[in-house]
């Protein structure tokens, strides 16, 4: 658990730095280049061990979750991937009339996964991506600057293609890239 922990702490610790008001003197002191390359390595080095530690944490059942409504999730994961693809093209209008799509996403794809996982390690991985894409969007809402982009069609229907697609790949292949097989049942 304590490999998870620290991934968690590195992954969305980078991701705070703003939040933290750090992400400016490390600019400065930095410069930009220098910069972007540590972000990355430390958020790819976060995301890395997040992976590691969650496959090999101990599997303790905090509470039992209600396996029935699961289904509930499998629904909540298709405007989650459009969500999280809209907040990666250009310009949308999702992208444009959505405020920070990704971050809406990430916390629609944990806490759905969230109520469908009982034990201590998805809580920890599903509960603190929850909670910091909320805290993020939040502390965002007053920078959303204003696009003077204009949005096209043919980025809508590419966010709602890849959405579908990525969500039918994620859907087939769960248990082969998670462990765990997914079922309407």
């Amino acid at each position: 658990m304590f490999i998870l922990v620290i991934g968690l702490m590195l992954f969305l610790g980078v991701h705070l730095l703003r939040e933290f008001r750090l992400r400016e003197p490390l600019l400065v002191r930095l410069g930009e280049g220098p910069y972007k390359g540590l972000y990355s390595l430390a958020a790819l080095a976060g995301l890395g061990l997040v992976i590691w530690g969650k496959s090999v944490a101990p599997f303790v059942m905090v509470w039992q979750p209600v396996y029935e409504l699961r289904t509930i999730t499998h629904f909540l994961m298709l405007p989650a991937w459009i969500l999280v693809v809209a907040g990666n093209v250009p310009m949308s209008h999702l992208r444009q009339h959505t405020v920070h799509p990704m971050l809406l996403g990430t916390a629609l794809w944990g806490g759905s996964h969230l109520w469908a996982n009982g034990d201590l390690a998805s809580i920890l991985l599903f509960g603190s991506f929850t909670l910091w894409a909320l805290f993020k969007f939040i502390s965002l809402l007053r920078s959303k600057p204003a696009s003077r982009a204009r949005p096209s069609w043919l980025w809508d229907v590419f966010v709602v293609v890849l959405g579908f697609s990525l969500y039918g790949v994620v859907m087939i292949y769960h248990g082969q890239l998670f462990g765990i097989g997914l079922s309407f049942d």
